[in-house]
Order: structure tokens, then sequence, then C-alpha cells
């Protein structure tokens, strides 16, 4: 078994397919029955243990989003530190979903609150608009292969227009360029499997780009945004996969309230969340093999 954090993700990936679940919950998420008898954060962390326990095998890692604990004060960033140790526990991967993306001192005190400490996780996610001086600060723990980060390169959201497909003078657009960007300073924390520990957050929601976008960036790691909710299909995911492999997909929404779209009994929520996960999975998979 590696140490080197993203040969740690690649290998989860071989063994358990590419579906990233998406811990984003809000509150009115959380069936009656759980939030009965106790307080908004408790019900949070136990609705999460209950996605945890059911997906955890047909998962390659976690994408725990702070906003959603963050709203609810320190009763959520309790329910937040209780669902990282958990993970933890169960040597999951997880990612914080945190983009963040300040410079120098105070970019050094957000990577040591997120890769130690009461929030600490494998992955973080970055914005990288200040420019490379807001990624060097998290550069020791990346070298070190024990932690990574995900850049924010090509987003999902219709408003990625505005900023990341604006041409530049060398007549790339501006998300090239970042990407460009990260490669370089990327060389120095490859892991064995040949991806990076700087990996990029890319929305499959423009599909025309994605086989061009897969090529050249050969080394860099997807995190893979904008399935299922947004309207990306197993089809269009597959075309910034390599192999089946080289990216995860995140679903916040799809499988977290699987059985609200299946119909099915509240009590049902982490068997349904399980099969959504195990179909998600398996699409993904179909669409690689064509």
């Amino acid at each position: 078994m590696t140490n080197n954090i993203i040969d740690k993700l690649y290998d989860r990936v071989e063994k358990r397919g590419v579906v990233c679940v998406g811990l984003d919950t809000a509150l009115d998420y959380v069936p009656e029955h759980i939030r009965e008898g106790r307080t908004s954060g408790e019900a949070i962390f136990e609705f999460n243990k209950q996605i945890i326990d059911s997906t955890y095998d047909v998962a390659a890692c976690f994408k725990v989003q702070i906003a959603y604990y963050e709203a609810l004060g320190l009763e959520g960033l309790i329910a937040y530190k209780k669902t990282l140790e958990y993970l933890r526990e169960k040597d999951e991967i997880i990612i914080a979903d945190i983009k963040r993306g300040d410079i120098a001192a105070t970019a050094k005190m957000y990577a040591k609150a997120h890769f130690e400490g009461d929030f600490e996780a494998d992955f973080i996610t970055l914005s990288p608009y200040m420019g490379m001086d807001s990624i060097e600060p998290y550069m020791p723990y990346l070298e070190s292969g024990k932690k990574g980060v995900f850049s924010l390169v090509r987003t999902s959201n219709p408003g990625a227009e505005d900023i990341e497909y604006l041409d530049t003078v060398e007549g790339k657009k501006v998300y090239e360029v970042v990407a460009d960007k990260i490669t370089e300073m990327a060389k120095s924390c490859t892991g064995s499997c040949g991806y990076t520990a700087i990996g990029g957050v890319i929305g499959c929601t423009h599909v025309d780009e994605g086989k061009k976008i897969r090529a050249n960036y050969k080394n860099m790691f997807f995190l893979i945004p904008g399935y299922g909710a947004q309207g990306g299909t197993a089809e269009d995911v597959a075309l910034y996969l390599n192999n089946g492999n080289g990216g995860v997909v995140n679903s916040s929404r799809g499988i977290l309230l699987a059985y609200k779209k299946a119909g099915r009994p509240a009590e049902d929520f982490a068997i349904c969340a399980r099969e959504e996960a195990v179909k998600m999975r398996d699409a993904i998979q179909l669409a690689v093999n064509k």
C-alpha cells in the first residue's frame, strides 16, 4: 500500500470506481426521524454517518463542502469535525471543499487548519485566481506526498464563461493558462501512478472540450463536478477519464436525496444512496468501456 495520497486515490478508483460522494448536507435533506431528539449538528452527523456506512465500499472518496456546516455556526462545525474524524477512522479519502484563495501567511494558516488538527483532510480545493503564490504555501504538504489539492480550472457553472473562457494575449483561454501553470508547479509532487498532487476541478458540462483537456493535461487528476443535477451524463464524464481513472466524479444531491427521487420512505435514505452510487458507478464504467 502506498503512502502517497495521489497514488492512494488512484488505487481507490481502480478498486471501487470513480464515484465521489458529496456530503453537502443541508439540514432539510435530513429525514425527520433522524432529526427527532437531536440538535441540528447531531442530526447532520448521524445522517452523514449512515450515508458513509452505506456507500464507502463503492466510493473512491468523499467530498465535504464546508459551507453547509459553517452556515450552522459552531454546531455545524462540530458536525463537520465529527464527519471528518469518522471518515479518517474508516480510512476513507477526504476532499474538503473549502475553495480557499488567499496568499502568503494567510494561506499558510489555511494549510495548517485543513491539513492538520480538527479539520484535517487529505485534499482541499483552492481558487488560484490571485496567482500561483496562492498555491505555493501548500507545497511543503504536497511534496511530502501526504496531502493534495484540487485547483479550480474549468468549472461547471454557467458563469465560468465570464472569466475562465476569456481569451489571453497568448491565444489561450484563461482556464488553459491556469492549467498550464499548475501543471508546471506540480512536477515536484508526482506520484508513481503518474498523476500529481495538484489536481484540477474540471466540470463535465462543456463536453466539446473534454478530449482536448484530457489529452493536454495527462498528469492532472480531475475532480469532476456537473454530473446529474447539473446535466452531465456518464458519456460526458467518460471523456475526462483515462481508461476509467485519472479523475473522480462528484455527486451530492443525487446521492443524498436519492430516496426522494425514487419516491421511497425516508427510512430508506441510506439504502437509496447506495443504490444511486452503484448505478452511477456502473453507468460511468459502461460509458468508459464503449
